[in-house]
């Protein structure tokens, strides 16, 4: 699935966190939050990762940044032309590459330390790795505030005194502090009102085109993914689903889930009505998911094969770069969404 221009490789990546009970905290059951993905991220590209809440976006992205131990897989990254496989490194052998991969947080509240001032939140990683020393930080510090479009005189300031928007804002200045080649965005504007969803994300598109950034963009508002991401990966109960360009999906979805998904999709045309696909049942638990494809407890299209084995993701015609895991993604005919 990947080429030359890949910057992040992930194979068969796995994180099960362990279920403890009784006196002795005894290990009974694991939850399998991500259970053997795969995929790639081109250098300067936006990945939309989706799916519904639990499915495990957030703990790939922690994954890959090394938040998390994984417990299987593994996560290449290319550094000075190679790959390093970064998922069972030491702290100490990680350092060259924590400034190289940052974080944005969903919420700009509880992310932002309330007792330092924007130029200390900024100027934390520049001190950590002794990248700058005395007035060279806020020369730093300044040029990053105008970058993503706040004033230099807001560094004195603590958090309280911004808005929600405005603490994105920080929070981003901070993720560009060390220059980071990948970003993995976690929900940035989910927690923002929908007119300052557009301006931060207009921010996240200016400040691409101008650090040559890459983006891990996890999101559940799949018109925002749609806007913003090169391709989008689905993601169900800890497997991905479907990968493929944003155009090819949201036109021409392979999978069941995408196009239940895609169907709750808001139109802005009160003329045209969307036919909705209702998902039957409750998402299983990663705990113990089912047998066979994870989603035939609620496809409309199950047939017995869906129930007795697990589909591989697999590039579904020849040289379209569009994947899905799904028996039958050749012979349905599913229906996508054109967003205005």
């Amino acid at each position: 699935m990947s080429d030359r221009g890949t910057l992040l490789e992930v194979k068969n990546l796995k994180m099960h966190f362990p279920v403890q009970r009784g006196l002795f905290r005894k290990v009974v059951a694991y939850v399998r939050a991500v259970d053997g993905i795969s995929f790639h991220i081109r250098e300067g590209e936006t990945l939309g990762l989706v799916g519904e809440s639990g499915c495990g976006k957030t703990t790939t992205g922690r994954c890959i940044l090394r938040a998390l131990d994984p417990t299987d897989g593994e996560i290449n990254y290319r550094k000075d032309g190679e790959f390093v496989n970064i998922a069972h490194l030491s702290n100490a052998e990680l350092a060259p590459f924590r400034t190289e991969m940052q974080i944005i947080f969903q919420d700009p509240f509880s992310s932002l330390n309330p007792r330092m001032t924007v130029m200390d939140i900024i100027s934390e990683p520049l001190r950590i790795h002794k990248i700058a020393r005395g007035e060279e930080i806020r020369s730093r510090v300044r040029d990053l505030l105008e970058a993503v479009g706040l004033k230099a005189q807001h560094m004195n300031r603590y958090p309280y005194a911004f808005s929600g928007g405005q603490r994105q804002r920080v929070g981003i200045a901070r993720a560009l502090a060390l220059r980071p080649k990948l970003i993995v965005c976690d929900e940035p504007v989910s927690a923002l009102d929908v007119s300052i969803q557009a301006q931060v994300l207009n921010l996240l598109d200016g400040l691409q085109a101008e650090f040559g950034l890459t983006y891990l963009f996890i999101a559940h508002n799949l018109s925002v993914v749609q806007h913003i991401c090169t391709r989008v990966a689905v993601m169900y109960l800890g497997d991905l689903v479907e990968v493929g360009t944003a155009h090819e999906l949201y036109h021409h979805p392979l999978h069941p889930y995408s196009e239940a998904l895609l169907s709750a999709v808001p139109k802005t045309d009160p003329t045209k009505r969307s036919q909705r696909v209702l998902l039957e049942g409750d998402v299983p638990s990663p705990v113990n998911p089912p047998s066979g494809c994870k989603f035939h407890t609620r496809c409309r299209y199950a047939q017995d094969i869906c129930r007795a084995e697990h589909p591989t993701l697999a590039e579904v015609t020849p040289g379209s770069d569009h994947y899905a895991a799904c028996h039958f993604a050749a012979d349905l005919d599913l229906k996508g969404v054109v967003v205005d």
